[in-house]
């Protein structure tokens, strides 16, 4: 487990007709600020990583399809320096997932179909605060495959 990183078990209402997702209330504990929410579409078997936050707060779930999301932590000082984390994310296994600032990140489709993950964050978008790398950078000792 990375540090600081939170698995929230989220809950979904279901009948006949459909069901409802919850995903951040802002009376959840772990709630801090609203900053946005977006949705990213991954396409089958594609990856879209690494991406670190400088700032800003995560808050993961796939609202279709299913993804492996991995984790990498370079932040000397924490716990977990050097560790890699991988979660499973889907409608079966639903669970919000909190990322702090300071984390790479990076999400790999295992669905046939487009998989879609919202983030509800805490400040809005800012191409300043944001690091990219390759998905297979040397300097992150993971390896992408199902």
């Amino acid at each position: 487990m990375i540090d600081g990183v939170k698995i929230t078990k989220r809950r979904q209402i279901i009948d006949d007709r459909g069901k409802i997702m919850h995903m951040l209330r802002n009376d959840d504990q772990i709630f801090r600020a609203f900053g946005e929410i977006y949705f990213s579409c991954i396409f089958p078997s594609k990856v879209k990583a690494w991406h670190l936050h400088k700032k800003m707060t995560l808050n993961y779930v796939v609202v279709t399809g299913k993804i492996k999301l991995v984790l990498y932590d370079d932040r000397k000082e924490s716990k977990s320096f050097g560790k890699i984390q991988e979660i499973i994310l889907s409608n079966e296994n639903y669970n919000l997932i909190t990322v702090p600032p300071l984390i790479w990140n990076g999400f790999k489709s295992l669905d046939n179909s487009t998989s879609i993950i919202a983030n509800c964050s805490d400040i809005p978008h800012d191409h300043d605060e944001i690091l990219r790398r390759d998905h297979n950078d040397q300097n992150i000792p993971y390896t992408w495959k199902d």
